[in-house]
């Protein structure tokens, strides 16, 4: 009990054993391996039926994380994973909530502090503990390894982990034209803050461009902010996918990975035929952006990322890749010139009540409006002729 109270408040560390390795099968392309290096069986067979499932291979990724965490607290108290309860998930529950994130490390001199709002975006940055999405997600990879092995036959006869059987009535046969009904939430999930999209304001997108450096940086955030692409979309685009007459490139959508086309803006195609003939068309199938320096190789996304955080560093912001998509769907959204269904069909949101989201008013966009209240002089009183001074107080007010 000592260990489990000891966890729960983020005071005893979870022994970093095992890890998830990519393996040479499509069934899973993902698997667990305990602290001895062999296959946890119970978990190959779980992300298995995902695969199967036609899930994308970053989820079954994201899931053998999951169950990874979820085996290291079993083998640290010793219960098999078919001997599990609700006790033990409420322990994971309680150090995810406390202990620190390893991820929030900041090994850097001028990087912020966790969790402290950064004045010129107005964005916080990430806290020091696991956020309440991620303990969200835990749950649900936990209950469905369970609900997939109770199919099976296999494992506790109730789910460890708790359901809300309301929510599943409420969100059984809902139109995605409905809004979404307010239910309660189920036992240990936790609260998640509805935060509307934060776009990057006129002002402090024209400082962001300036501080891109070379033509491939301004023709990928031309590019972002026209099409209101994925980071790794339109990193994935090859010379065959750029339609420059049809001022559109296609792209694998995250999710469905059909190949589907989105605008461009005619400055976005200018600055990428700069890019090209400065540095070369690629060959056929191979991605358009390359790096730089070093071997010829595609740029990856966390090379993508480390442009935008020098980006930061020079101007003492903390915008992110996505922000960009965000900042696209903004300016469609308010722009006046396309209406709702049509920006959702741009950003390619399945429902269209996330593409509501952006018509929200920020602080920031009222900022000369509030200046011209605060302003403002305050009305004066005026009396008609003829009325006593005295009489006047008396009847409003000195």
């Amino acid at each position: 009990m000592v260990v489990r109270d000891e966890l729960m408040e983020g005071r005893w560390a979870i022994p970093r054993l095992g890890r998830v390795v990519e393996v040479n099968r499509a069934h899973p392309p993902y698997a667990v391996l305990d602290a001895a290096g062999a296959e946890v069986e119970p978990v190959t067979a779980f992300l298995r039926d995902l695969a199967l499932g036609d899930s994308s291979p970053l989820t079954c990724r994201s899931y053998g994380y999951g169950m990874l965490r979820w085996f290291r607290l079993l083998w640290l108290l010793g219960i098999g994973w078919e001997r599990a309860t609700e006790s033990e998930v409420a322990v994971l529950t309680g150090w995810l909530r406390s202990a620190a994130n390893p991820q929030r490390q900041r090994r850097r001199a001028n990087v912020p502090v966790a969790g402290t709002v950064n004045l010129r975006t107005g964005k916080g940055s990430l806290s020091a503990g696991y956020a309440p999405r991620t303990i969200n997600h835990a749950l649900t990879v936990i209950s469905g390894f369970y609900e997939f092995h109770a199919r099976q036959g296999h494992g506790p006869v109730v789910n460890p982990v708790p359901s809300s059987a309301q929510r599943r009535r409420a969100l059984g046969h809902r139109s995605p034209l409905e809004p979404t009904p307010v239910v309660g939430r189920a036992r240990l999930r936790q609260r998640v803050p509805d935060r509307p999209p934060r776009a990057i304001p006129d002002r402090l997108w024209d400082e962001l461009f300036a501080a891109m450096n070379c033509d491939r940086d301004r023709a990928l955030l031309e590019i972002f902010v026209s099409s209101g692409a994925r980071a790794e979309e339109l990193l994935g685009i090859t010379a065959g996918d750029i339609d420059w007459s049809g001022q559109r490139i296609y792209v694998i959508t995250k999710g469905t990975r059909a190949r589907e086309a989105v605008p461009v803006s005619p400055q976005g195609l200018i600055r990428l035929a700069l890019y090209l003939d400065a540095a070369g068309t690629p060959a056929d199938g191979e991605p358009v952006w390359r790096v730089r320096r070093g071997p010829e190789r595609p740029l990856t996304y966390w090379a993508l990322r480390r442009v935008m955080q020098r980006a930061n560093t020079l101007l003492g912001t903390n915008w992110s890749l996505h922000d960009l998509r965000h900042t696209a769907a903004y300016r469609m959204a308010n722009g006046g010139k396309l209406t709702l269904p049509e920006v959702q069909t741009i950003m390619r949101h399945a429902d269209i009540q996330t593409t509501n989201r952006y018509l929200a008013v920020h602080v920031e966009e009222l900022f000369d409006k509030l200046t011209e209240h605060y302003a403002t002089p305050r009305p004066v009183r005026y009396y008609p002729a003829g009325y006593a001074a005295a009489d006047i107080e008396v009847v409003f007010g000195g």
